[in-house]
């Protein structure tokens, strides 16, 4: 496989699951919040971190989301999920350094 493909795949693969997440969102209106930031463009590691510092910032903005219950490969966890409008609350809190979380911040404070 040459470079081109591979930037190809790796381009579609990202797409792919942001529109998803995009569109679970819509169609349930909350999610959790590593839902929202891969809808935002992120990965999933990075989405992970941006999650968590959102979380932080959540208390912050008076915001406490809904409780839910998550299962995933037959486990059931416990989860809390969050509106557009919830996130968007808590992403003008946010202040990241990372160039990449910017902009995931910027698409989440507009999503609302």
């Amino acid at each position: 496989m040459n470079a081109s493909a591979r930037q190809a795949r790796q381009t579609i693969r990202t797409r792919t699951r942001s529109q998803r997440a995009a569109s679970r969102i819509n169609r349930r209106g909350n999610a959790s919040l590593t839902t929202h930031c891969i809808a935002a463009g992120l990965t999933p590691k990075e989405a992970r971190t941006v999650a968590s510092s959102l979380r932080k910032n959540a208390a912050k903005a008076g915001v406490s989301g809904t409780v839910g219950i998550s299962y995933t490969k037959g486990r059931a966890r416990q989860c809390t999920r969050y509106t557009a409008t919830e996130v968007a609350r808590i992403a003008v809190i946010y202040r990241p350094r990372k160039l990449a979380y910017r902009a995931a911040a910027a698409k989440l404070a507009l999503a609302a």
